[in-house]
């Protein structure tokens, strides 16, 4: 996911911290205690409880949702504050408040690094639900997530259908493709094959900068088409010829992005991420929503971008053929834009327009 540019109406929600004091069950069988969960929320709770949204983060996203994307959360947006009471948490394994590998152990003083466990998208959910109780909330009212944020709508619908009215999925698959696991792993190598990762434990020694900022430059060439970038960069350079040197725009463009990432994420939850989103597969369980009993969850929306090669819109359609098997009224929106993946984050009236009217109807 692509950073959004800084401006004066970008809001700061204050982030809360819940602590939930218990030991919390991985996947895979393994614990961790005193699970640590960041979270803003926005907007009221209304008497009744049912105008709750969940929105999920993308892969280097965090809690600070009327941050990143404020335009389409926010007073009379189109998940409208005035309306509806929005809660969006940092994800288990991130960096940014919740407990993940850069965190303290809860016993001693030292850092989880690569100790942490591996975790799933599952796990994500599952820890957000463990916060949505602690809110008082039995039912919400629609869960909303693009990119990796999609993977975790797509697990809410499959894990508590009982528990969600709608559903809304942007820019996202059932399950990587042999391509976007490939690269990942390339971004993956370049973390591990820095001369600084110290497989993992380089906490409060050093940090591996330089593999962080290639795997994120790597990332940036996914998140934008060939049409974009020619829009935004052609092959515009300085007048100097040096070949060892950056020269051309989309040059500095990759190295700058590169470089300021190192600044505020880790490398560590880069690698957990990435292999979480890897390992998703929720196929089958999507399948299996109509055997289950007293389901709420009536509707979903899916929209996908004509330029993004990254998640094309083969694989939205998808899920749609898999909710349809499920019986699971779905509706679903390709959209012109040559953004590519970062299509999603950027300001777009059709996009709003269908997320509005979805959230209305």
């Amino acid at each position: 996911m692509g950073d959004l540019p800084m401006n004066k109406k970008n809001k700061i929600s204050e982030v809360k911290y819940f602590e939930t004091n218990k030991t919390f069950k991985f996947e895979n069988g393994e614990t961790i205690e005193n699970l640590t969960i960041a979270y803003t929320v926005n907007g009221r709770l209304n008497l009744n409880k049912d105008n709750a949204i969940l929105v999920c983060h993308a892969f280097t996203g965090d809690s600070n949702v009327t941050l990143w994307w404020s335009n389409f959360v926010g007073k009379n947006k189109a998940i409208d504050i005035n309306k509806y009471f929005v809660i969006c948490s940092n994800v288990l394994g991130g960096c940014s408040g919740t407990t993940g590998p850069s965190s303290k152990k809860s016993k001693g003083n030292s850092y989880y690094g690569t100790d942490f466990p591996t975790f799933t998208i599952k796990d994500i959910v599952k820890a957000q639900k463990i916060l949505i109780d602690y809110l008082g909330i039995k039912k919400l009212y629609c869960v909303v997530g693009g990119s990796m944020g999609g993977m975790q709508a797509l697990q809410w619908t499959a894990t508590y259908p009982d528990t969600i009215k709608k559903a809304i999925i942007i820019a996202s698959s059932m399950t990587h493709s042999p391509m976007q696991i490939a690269l990942n792993e390339i971004a993956r190598q370049a973390i591990t094959e820095d001369n600084e990762w110290y497989g993992g434990k380089y906490y409060g020694i050093s940090s591996p900068d330089k593999g962080l900022a290639l795997a994120r430059m790597l990332g940036h060439i996914t998140y934008m088409s060939e049409e974009y970038m020619r829009e935004k960069f052609g092959r515009k350079r300085k007048k100097s010829l040096k070949y060892f040197t950056p020269s051309f725009e989309v040059e500095n463009y990759l190295h700058y992005n590169g470089e300021k990432f190192t600044t505020r994420f880790d490398a560590n939850s880069f690698l957990y991420l990435t292999k979480a989103m890897d390992f998703f597969d929720v196929r089958d369980e999507i399948k299996k929503i109509k055997t289950k009993k007293n389901i709420s969850l009536n509707k979903v929306l899916i929209i996908s971008f004509i330029s993004d090669w990254l998640y094309p819109s083969s694989q939205s359609v998808d899920i749609v053929d898999a909710y349809n098997h499920s019986n699971i009224e779905t509706e679903f929106h390709e959209i012109k834009s040559n953004y590519g993946h970062d299509a999603f984050l950027i300001k777009n009236e059709e996009q709003a327009k269908y997320i509005h009217n979805f959230l209305k109807s």
